[in-house]
């Protein structure tokens, strides 16, 4: 699994890599915040050309100037559960082998 890390986000991101990355993996990269989910996954299918892998990133996020409202960590779940959600979707309808890594459900907890 390729995570970002290192001084490009925040302890606060890191932590929450750590959250949705922590058991079973969620495509070969994943991220959430309280205003954003990113999920990443290698599809290997049929229906997309090239013999190597497609690199396909899904990301929802909140498009409104105000802070979100609510629990931090809640809402970090939320967003991961959304993008991983549509992630699965879309590695389905392409037909992806294994679904492209992602497991039937998000990983919320740490390890």
């Amino acid at each position: 699994m390729e995570l970002c890390g290192g001084n490009a986000i925040s302890a606060e991101a890191g932590k929450a890599l750590k959250v949705i990355t922590g058991g079973v993996p969620m495509g070969e990269q994943a991220l959430a915040a309280p205003d954003a989910g990113v999920v990443r996954f290698a599809c290997r299918s049929e229906k997309l050309p090239g013999s190597t892998p497609a690199r396909i990133r899904l990301g929802v996020e909140r498009w409104s100037p105000e802070d979100p409202e609510g629990d931090p960590e809640k809402l970090k779940d939320a967003y991961a559960t959304v993008a991983h959600s549509f992630a699965l979707a879309m590695a389905k309808e392409l037909g992806c082998e294994n679904d492209g890594g992602l497991e039937a459900r998000p990983v919320l907890d740490p390890a």
